[in-house]
């Protein structure tokens, strides 16, 4: 008979052992929780592609705040739904506008989490877009800018923890940097959406998030073919002052995850975006896979391949996946 020289399945005998060899670990400090927020709106409302994840009323939000505490979830990313859009997405700066209200009403309900905002203009154009856009129907870079840097000034004087901007604008992070430094925020960091690709999976997102786009993001996102660009993209925000990094999607990303990983000193995010949160729940729901082991299984990978934290709509389940 052959005889194995090393036996590895000694390592895996029991689960105190398979613990106490474990590699990566997940925690509930990793996780940032996602909100969506709409004005206007009198009852929280079910997102259909999405089981699980609701529009909340700004005048109630802070019920789902509470909850993703108790779930041990310290930090919260919010989304804006605008009844109030237009071709600029100006209701995102306006000084008592959505962003504004929010961003003002979380801190005060729970100054201990940490309120981040998305800084982007999906939510409140009415053309869908993260800015200003050309005759052509092209967002115009430079103008997007202007209108990203106000943004992040009235998230500021709101209160917020930390800017999180999607837009994938060219220089972004420095607009931004410049006017929250010039108005006094200069502790506030910058997580930059700085890999983020244009994937056929953000459509649930924009069903929760109220966004109507027209045409597609191909010219400023980056191409989900092109790992080089988009370590590129990161490098650059990281050269114009980011505090942190994120790739968006996740599971389809890992490898740029990885390399970003070996690139950057700098703390990395992975966004588990809406369709892989919905795959997920669409899966488990036809009883082809079981949701508790394939959430924990994925959210382990991101931490495998080197992001220190996820932005997953799962955040507030896995205190009970993880038997806390």
């Amino acid at each position: 008979m052959i005889q194995p020289t090393r036996r590895l399945r000694r390592l895996r005998n029991t689960p105190a052992l398979r613990d106490l060899m474990r590699e990566t670990r997940l925690h509930l400090d990793d996780l940032i929780y996602p909100i969506f927020i709409e004005e206007e709106l009198d009852k929280k409302m079910p997102i259909a592609a999405m089981p699980g994840v609701d529009r909340h009323p700004e005048a109630s939000f802070e019920r789902e705040l509470d909850a993703a505490r108790a779930a041990g979830i310290k930090s919260v990313i919010l989304f804006g739904v605008s009844r109030h859009k237009d071709p600029t997405g100006s209701d995102a700066w306006a000084e008592k506008g959505l962003v504004y209200r929010m961003v003002a009403k979380a801190k005060k309900h729970a100054p201990d989490m940490t309120i981040m905002a998305d800084i982007c203009f999906c939510e409140y154009t009415d053309h869908g877009h993260c800015g200003v856009l050309h005759e052509d129907g092209h967002v115009h870079n430079d103008l997007t800018l202007e209108n990203l840097a106000k943004q992040s000034v009235t998230a500021c004087r709101a209160g917020v923890d930390v800017l999180a901007p999607s837009a994938m604008m060219d220089g972004m992070v420095a607009a931004m940097r410049e006017a929250v430094d010039a108005a006094g925020f200069a502790h506030v960091p910058i997580l930059s959406y700085s890999s983020k690709f244009a994937s056929g999976l953000y459509g649930p997102f924009r069903e929760a998030s109220g966004v109507r786009l027209n045409g597609d993001r191909k010219t400023y996102q980056a191409d989900p073919a092109n790992a080089r660009a988009a370590l590129l993209e990161s490098a650059l925000d990281e050269a114009e002052g980011a505090d942190a990094l994120m790739v968006k999607p996740g599971l389809f990303y890992l490898d740029v995850i990885q390399r970003l990983r070996a690139q950057t000193l700098l703390p990395i995010g992975a966004y588990q975006v809406s369709g892989e949160y919905a795959m997920i729940k669409f899966a488990a729901k036809a009883g082809a896979i079981d949701e508790k082991t394939v959430v924990l299984e994925a959210l382990t990978a991101f931490k495998r391949a080197g992001a220190d934290f996820v932005l997953t709509y799962f955040a507030k389940d896995v205190k009970g996946y993880l038997g806390l």
